[in-house]
């Protein structure tokens, strides 16, 4: 996340204690062009609501027309003259899942489950240090160090749709995904898993296992956030088919248009 948004965190800290009335904006900015973290060679741009006391509804009404959630941050791309980020959604009934994510489901199935509320302890901590590490390593991203504050603003602010799906290694916890969970959508928020399991396919199984918790409990859509088919660690969102893609950036008040993805077949054609 930028640091920009940062600016209201500590308001934030002071007021978490006080209830606030539904859906209360505290601030709303468009930050300044910068490189992109996706597509180096182009320039990026955020939109930011920061809010709180956001419902299952609100979040959703969101979630259908493209932003996305890291605690009180709701942001989308306002990148000018770019659309390489295209939120993309998977309708849970008609989704056909291929051998090798069934595969790498299945690699996952030794592993204990647990779904509630996300918490900051220091497995937590060392996981993600020990995850983040590994992709600097391996892709080049920027060090990005997370203290116990910072995780519980991004992943563990209270929210009334928020989940955490954590994975364990009989005692040990090797992989967290959060979550936020509607009546209408499952969107996938953050992944991150101890690097000695990437030979399982971690990220696969980890849709794999939120489109199935969806489908148990009658969800039509799961939320993969943004599809960038030039970046590698957002490109693999496309493969879960068939999916939908939403069109343009709607306002709050428009109607989203979700346009379904074209055919494997008909797409090698073009």
């Amino acid at each position: 996340m930028a640091r920009s948004v940062y600016s209201a965190a500590a308001a934030l800290r002071r007021r978490r204690r006080y209830p606030r009335a539904v859906g209360e904006l505290l601030n709303h900015f468009v930050e300044d062009p910068r490189t992109c973290d996706y597509l180096p060679a182009q320039r990026a741009s955020l939109e930011y609501r920061v809010m709180t006391g956001v419902g299952a509804d609100e979040l959703e009404a969101m979630l259908v027309r493209g932003w996305r959630r890291l605690g009180p941050f709701y942001f989308r791309p306002a990148c000018a003259g770019c659309f390489e980020c295209m939120p993309l959604r998977i309708p849970v009934a008609t989704f056909a899942a291929t051998a090798s994510q069934r595969r790498a489901r299945r690699r996952l199935g030794r592993l204990r489950v647990m779904v509630g509320a996300p918490r900051v302890d220091r497995a937590r901590l060392a996981l993600y240090a020990r995850w983040h590490a590994g992709r600097e390593s391996r892709r080049g991203w920027g060090a990005a160090a997370l203290g116990a504050e910072e995780y519980w603003l991004q992943f563990a602010y209270p929210h009334a749709a928020v989940r955490e799906v954590s994975f364990h290694d009989g005692d040990r916890l090797v992989g967290v995904s959060l979550c936020d969970v509607t009546p209408r959508a499952w969107s996938a928020i953050y992944f991150f898993y101890d690097p000695d399991l990437a030979r399982l396919s971690p990220g696969v199984g980890n849709v794999m296992l939120c489109i199935e918790l969806a489908r148990q409990r009658g969800i039509p859509h799961v939320y993969l956030g943004y599809r960038v088919l030039g970046c590698p660690s957002m490109r693999y969102k496309a493969a879960f088919r068939p999916h939908e893609l939403l069109q343009g950036r709607p306002g709050l008040e428009d109607d989203p248009q979700w346009v379904p993805s074209p055919p494997v077949n008909a797409r090698k054609s073009l």
